[in-house]
């Protein structure tokens, strides 16, 4: 990863895991690689998932529980004549906001733990509330038939581009064309480009 997009303040990376309403869980068995998009909630230093107790997922966690998930939150395309004039192709890009994250997965059994998670997880999904807590007696039988599971982080990587390393000319040109494209993330893309500019 290039110096310049890396990101190492753990307020900024953890704004991305709270903003992201899922990430990509990878894992391996048998040294085949398997991910699948997955919904999840920080507490704290942990990540929590949840799904049904039986599946090709489980099998392989309760095999292997070395996993590694990645969230990303996706900003402005670049079109390539947005930051150069030569008509080339090459100067397209994207700019974003990714989260990469190694460590291992432990099953959550005690059911204090199972219901405070999926409560945290229904306050990031459903902020509104309009349902009743978890930790009520009527959950019981669903909590018990529905597994939790925690990604315990051991490594976490933050790579955030907004154009970083381009020069004044390129940066500027391309503050031009989101200003008079305007649509979508576009204005959000670029104060972001102007707090992380560095060139």
């Amino acid at each position: 990863m290039r110096q310049v997009f890396e990101i190492t303040d753990r307020q900024m990376i953890d704004q991305v895991l709270d903003r992201a309403e899922f990430g990509t869980l990878a894992i391996c068995h048998d040294n085949r690689p398997y991910s699948l998009p997955i919904n999840f909630v920080r507490v704290g230093d942990l990540l929590y998932f949840h799904g049904a107790k039986k599946g090709r997922k489980i099998e392989i966690l309760k095999s292997n529980s070395l996993a590694s998930f990645s969230v990303v939150e996706a900003f402005s395309m670049i079109q390539s004549y947005f930051s150069s004039d030569d008509n080339l192709a090459c100067p397209a890009t994207q700019f974003f906001k990714s989260i990469m994250i190694d460590g291992s997965i432990t099953f959550i059994e005690d059911s204090n733990e199972k219901a405070l998670a999926l409560q945290k997880l229904m306050q990031k999904l459903q902020p509104e509330g309009r349902y009743r807590p978890l930790q009520e007696d009527s959950y019981k039988k669903a909590i018990n038939a529905t597994a939790v599971f925690r990604l315990n982080i051991e490594t976490i990587r933050a790579k955030f581009k907004f154009g970083q390393h381009l020069d004044r000319d390129r940066f500027d040109m391309i503050i031009r064309h989101l200003e008079d494209r305007a649509q979508g993330v576009d204005l959000e893309t670029i104060e972001l480009m102007k707090s992380l500019h560095v060139v």
